[in-house]
């Protein structure tokens, strides 16, 4: 049996979905977790001495690593659940947890980090340019927004987030959206972003397979 949040229904049944998720989202085979895991430690963007936002931190996976590099980490997200998970598997005085909808406006100050990552984040968002507009905005000079996402073609053949309900057993489909290539770079060329970077990942070698992530870099220039 599968289930789906309508797509009338209330802006944070995003958030309770991954709340529910949280209890299991870690022991569950998740391909798409696990590449994007990789595909972060693979970046080139310095992090010593760089203050940086995660935005959408989840049960903390990207976060571990950030806070072994970087000089403070913001953790954000919108799921209780999720950052409870967080909070046990990252404990430092350089990272703070914060709760908060990427689709409002971010409570950080103009200018206040020099890195905005954010992992698996954007199929849940109908309108892009928010998101980028307010990366942009807490971003110093020469800092980058870094985006890793499932892509697009991967949505298009019916793919997206889903777990399995530990409470019932069925298949929960988490509400997304599909977002072109196209509507990526647009949304942040439209913030003011200069693109730098631009990858897609699949889980082989070969160009055959439909590739699983997008992933995009975007700079704040001077």
């Amino acid at each position: 049996m599968i289930s789906m949040t309508p797509e009338s229904t209330k802006k944070d049944e995003v958030a309770a979905a991954y709340d529910r998720w949280s209890v299991v989202y870690d022991g569950n085979e998740n391909p798409t977790r696990d590449l994007d895991a990789v595909v972060l430690r693979r970046q080139t963007f310095p992090l010593a001495s760089r203050d940086v936002l995660e935005v959408g931190c989840g049960t903390g996976k990207n976060t571990a690593w950030l806070a072994e590099h970087a000089r403070s980490v913001t953790a954000m997200d919108f799921s209780e659940g999720m950052l409870a998970q967080a909070r046990q598997r990252v404990s430092a005085a350089h990272v703070r947890y914060v709760q908060h909808d990427v689709r409002e406006a971010w409570p950080l100050a103009d200018g206040a980090v020099d890195l905005v990552v954010g992992n698996l984040v954007l199929e849940h968002v109908e309108a892009l340019e928010g998101v980028f507009k307010e990366a942009f905005r807490v971003l110093r000079p020469g800092g980058e927004y870094y985006l890793c996402e499932l892509h697009p073609f991967r949505q298009i053949l019916g793919k997206q987030a889903r777990f399995t309900s530990p409470e019932t057993g069925e298949t929960v489909l988490v509400q997304a959206y599909v977002h072109d290539v196209s509507e990526y770079v647009q949304a942040a060329l439209e913030a003011g972003f200069r693109i730098v970077g631009l990858e897609e990942w699949r889980d082989g070698e070969g160009k055959g397979e439909v590739p699983r992530l997008l992933a995009l870099r975007c700079r704040r220039e001077g």
